[in-house]
């Protein structure tokens, strides 16, 4: 039995590793931002600016306001909102403010998807046309140069754009944080490397432009739970490409608590397990028949939830292992590697996330230098206290650790500084969370009905480009 489990692990160990492998190698071209061209193109693209709501009267009018504000010709967009199944003053509002509305009531057909799909079909009987429609969600908060830089990416070529998601409340709770974390990394390490290799990025469900004419030509038709990816591989297998702006943002508003997070990335899983389920073998077909790169990054990304899901069953295997065995090395893997190489590469896996932070100015210099100062444990702890003190009395001592270095930040750099060290550290269990959320979502992948994530935080552009003045901590 034992024998078994162990060459079992090592399969699925083996299979994560170059996954590992592959993101770890294309996140690394994300560490360096390609110059910008010294010439801007003259505002000429036209867009219309959608943005979908669903009983979004609190927050509605500073997204409508923030896109008013944008530092583009104003004959050259027009602000609409669809007010879909609303049963509050949404569409009000959103009419006081000077957006174009229409109001979609359609029980049956419920959700972001659905929503877009009717807004399009409408936008093309309309006797005014569109260069490009822009989408937005109504919780948004849009950079004042977002339709210039889309200007400036559609007249290079690309036929659809996504730009930077940020968080306009990062530091509201722990969940938020970590939300915020993962946005940051995904924009660095996901899209900007995509770019800078000339892949496709992947739309992001909002802050994102497609040129009007290849809208009508392929259709939209994204009507899942995960209605970006979807589009994504339906553009990657008609022969298009994301390209990836990141210097305009988007911002948009984080779930405060676990439960609220728990729901939204649930939905999320079931669309990915969804979209996996009718894509991954189209995508694969047409990567190796026609020996497309990008369409095999794409059939990768979209099997994340069973990516996820065979890390749980390597951690469940690899500790049956430890009761087998007695073994105390938890990642057949990690027996493979010099003690003092592998306690050196835990430190600077710890310390990559906030160096990515600092690159974006989410993190100060002297907040990462506390970082490299905890960091340490990780090499030192394993040097001196070898492998003969007892799993539970390592562990003890690094808790210990934990707790005394906290308490020096809060007395020295004080509370903000605390919660910054201590969110991040929780980044790991939030990232957990995702085993159990993922099967969750694969087993429900065939449920479609959408739940709404309420929206409250009334930020401006103001706001927030006031708070970007300096760096966290």
């Amino acid at each position: 039995m034992s024998n078994f489990i162990l060459k079992l692990t090592i399969v699925f160990q083996v299979f994560l590793y170059l996954i590992s492998l592959y993101y770890g190698i294309l996140a690394m071209f994300g560490l360096y931002k390609k110059r910008q061209k010294s010439k801007k193109s003259s505002p000429e693209k036209s867009f219309a600016l959608l943005i979908a709501a669903h009983n979004e009267e609190i927050v509605i009018a500073q997204i409508i306001e923030s896109l008013k504000a944008l530092d583009y010709p104003r004959q050259l967009y027009d602000i609409y909102v669809i007010a879909d199944n609303c049963i509050d003053k949404t569409a009000e509002i959103a009419r006081k403010h000077d957006a174009i509305v229409f109001e979609r009531h359609n029980l049956n057909e419920r959700g972001k998807g659905y929503a877009l799909d009717w807004m399009f079909k409408n936008i093309f009987e309309m006797g005014k046309k569109y260069d490009s429609i822009a989408v937005f969600d109504a919780d948004n908060i849009v950079s004042k140069n977002f339709l210039n830089e889309m200007n400036n990416k559609l007249k290079e070529g690309y036929k659809v754009v996504q730009a930077f998601i940020d968080s306009k409340n990062p530091h509201d709770s722990w969940i938020s944080e970590c939300y915020s974390i993962a946005f940051w990394s995904s924009n660095r390490l996901f899209q900007l490397s995509r770019a800078n290799l000339n892949l496709s990025s992947q739309i992001g469900g909002t802050g994102f432009c497609v040129d009007t004419d290849v809208l009508k030509k392929i259709g939209w038709g994204s009507t899942c739970l995960t209605e970006d990816l979807e589009f994504t591989c339906k553009l990657i297998m008609n022969g298009y490409k994301v390209g990836w702006v990141h210097d305009a943002c988007v911002y948009d508003e984080k779930p405060l608590t676990l439960k609220q997070s728990w729901i939204q990335r649930k939905r999320w899983m079931q669309g990915f397990a969804d979209v996996a389920s009718r894509y991954f073998n189209k995508l694969m077909k047409k990567a190796f028949t026609e020996k497309n790169i990008i369409a095999f990054d794409c059939a990768i990304y979209t099997i994340q939830p069973f990516i996820a899901l065979f890390s749980g069953i390597s951690i469940i295997l690899s500790f049956m292992r430890i009761n087998f065995q007695r073994n105390s090395d938890i990642f057949i893997l990690n027996s493979l590697s010099i003690p003092i190489l592998y306690s050196l590469f835990n430190m600077l896996q710890f310390l990559f996330i906030p160096y990515v932070m600092v690159m974006e100015n989410k993190l100060s210099k002297p907040m990462f230098g506390f970082f490299i100062l905890y960091s340490v444990n990780l090499f030192t702890f394993n040097i001196f206290l070898g492998e003969s003190v007892p799993l539970t009395i390592n562990i003890g001592m690094k808790l210990l650790y934990f707790v005394l270095f906290g308490l020096v930040l809060l007395l020295f750099s004080g509370e903000k500084a605390f919660k910054i060290f201590l969110w991040y550290m929780l980044y790991g269990l939030y990232t957990l969370t995702w085993m159990p959320i993922t099967i969750q979502g694969i087993i429900d992948k065939n449920n479609k009905e959408w739940n709404h994530t309420k929206h409250t935080r009334q930020i401006s552009i103001d706001d927030i480009e006031d708070a970007d003045g300096g760096t966290v901590a």
